[in-house]
C-alpha cells in the first residue's frame, strides 16, 4: 500500500486526491494546503488528515510518497523539501517557468536519490498514446510530418492564474511540446513560432499571446506542427495526428457519446465535445497515477522524468524568444 501526502488541494490536487483513493494499492493519509478550509475539504474527501505544515506531512510517517499540485512557482521549492525528505514525487507541470530555476533544482536534485516524475498526463491519454505506439511500431513508416492541435474552450482563467502561469508558450504550449517528443522519438533542433492577439485584450495587457502556430524540425528532417488558442466555441480541441509514407494515424476529440444523429434537425450531427481539461484527459490522469504507483512500487525509474520537463521547457523558451524575434531558433538541450 502506497501512502501519499498531498500537496496543494485546489482543483488540480482534489482531483489527483480522490483518483489515488480509487487505487486498489494506495491510499492518500494527508493533504497540506494553506488554506485549511481547502486542506480539509480534500482529506475529508479521501479519508485524510488535512494540514497547513509542510513539514508536518513531509515528516509523516504514513507517508510513502507525494504528489505536488501546488501553484507552478512553488514547485522547485517543495521538489526539493520532498527530495530532502526522501519522498518518491509526482509532481504537475511545469517545474518551472523560469529555466535558470529549472536549471538549479536539477544540479540540487542530484544530491538526492528520489525518483521524480514530471506530471505530463497527455503521454497517458489512451489516444495520445495510441499514436505514439503506431509510429514507434513503423505502422505508418517514417514519420514525415506531426500535427498537434491543442485549442482550449473560454472564457480566459482569472487574471491571477494568467499573471503567474507564464504565458502561452510555457504553461499551455509545454504539454504540445512534450507531446512532439514523446511521439516524434527524436529531439526538434529548430523552431520557428508565430503569435498574435485575436482572442481577449486581458493577454496583450500581460503581454501575452493567446494564438499560436509554432514549427519543428528534428535532425532527421521531420517537421511538426503546434497550432495553439486559448478560445474555441465548441468544446475542448485535442488532437495528434503523425503522417508518414505508409499512411496516417490520429487521435481525435472525445465526447460523452459516440451516437451519431440524422433527422431534420441536421445530418449526422453528435454530442459535443467534452468541455473541460479535467473531464477530457480524466483516464490519462489516472493512469498517470497508476503508472507512477507501479514503477515506485517496483523500484523502478519514472517513464516521465524531470529532464522530459526541462527539455519542454527548452523548446518552449525557443518558441518565446522565436515569436520575439521573428527568426528561428536552434535548440540546445546542454
Amino acid at each position: 500500500m502506497l501512502r501519499f501526502g498531498i500537496i496543494g488541494t485546489g482543483r488540480i490536487g482534489d482531483m489527483h486526491a480522490r483518483l489515488v483513493a480509487l487505487q486498489p494499492d494506495a491510499r492518500v493519509t494527508w493533504c497540506y494546503d494553506l488554506f485549511e478550509e481547502s486542506a480539509a475539504r480534500t482529506a475529508a474527501a479521501v479519508g485524510a488528515r488535512a494540514t497547513t505544515d509542510l513539514d508536518a506531512l513531509l515528516g509523516a510517517d504514513d507517508v510513502d510518497a507525494v504528489l505536488i499540485a501546488s501553484p507552478t512557482n512553488t514547485h522547485v521549492e517543495m521538489i526539493l523539501r520532498s527530495a530532502e525528505a526522501g519522498k518518491p514525487i509526482l509532481c504537475e507541470k511545469p517545474i518551472d517557468v523560469d529555466i535558470n530555476k529549472v536549471e538549479e533544482c536539477r544540479e540540487k536534485l542530484a544530491a538526492f536519490d528520489v525518483p521524480l516524475q514530471l506530471g505530463f498526463n497527455r503521454r497517458f491519454d489512451p489516444s495520445h498514446a495510441g499514436v505514439q505506439k503506431a509510429v514507434a511500431a513503423g505502422e505508418i513508416g517514417a514519420l514525415e510530418l506531426l500535427v498537434i492541435t491543442s485549442r482550449d474552450p473560454g472564457p480566459p482563467p482569472p487574471r491571477a492564474i494568467l499573471e503567474a502561469c507564464g504565458g502561452l508558450f510555457r504553461d499551455t504550449t509545454i504539454h504540445d511540446m512534450d507531446m512532439a517528443r514523446f511521439v516524434l522519438g527524436e529531439e526538434p533542433v529548430e523552431v520557428f513560432a508565430m503569435a498574435a492577439n485575436r482572442v481577449d485584450p486581458i493577454f496583450a495587457e500581460l503581454g501575452d499571446v493567446d494564438t499560436a502556430m509554432i514549427v519543428m524540425r528534428t535532425a532527421s528532417g521531420a517537421l511538426c506542427h503546434i497550432n495553439n488558442s486559448r478560445r474555441t466555441n465548441y468544446g475542448y480541441d485535442q488532437r495528434v495526428e503523425a503522417f508518414g509514407a505508409e499512411g496516417m494515424v490520429r487521435s481525435n476529440n472525445h465526447r460523452p457519446t459516440e451516437v451519431s444523429r440524422h433527422g431534420a434537425g441536421g445530418t449526422a450531427t453528435k454530442d459535443e465535445l467534452l468541455y473541460f481539461f479535467i473531464e477530457r484527459y480524466r483516464a490519462a490522469y489516472e493512469a498517470e497515477i497508476r503508472d507512477f504507483i507501479d514503477q515506485v512500487t517496483a523500484g523502478k525509474p519514472p517513464n516521465v522524468t524531470f529532464e522530459d520537463g526541462r527539455r519542454a521547457l527548452l523548446l518552449s523558451e525557443a518558441a518565446l524568444k522565436s515569436y520575439q524575434t521573428n527568426k528561428p531558433v536552434e535548440v540546445n538541450y546542454a
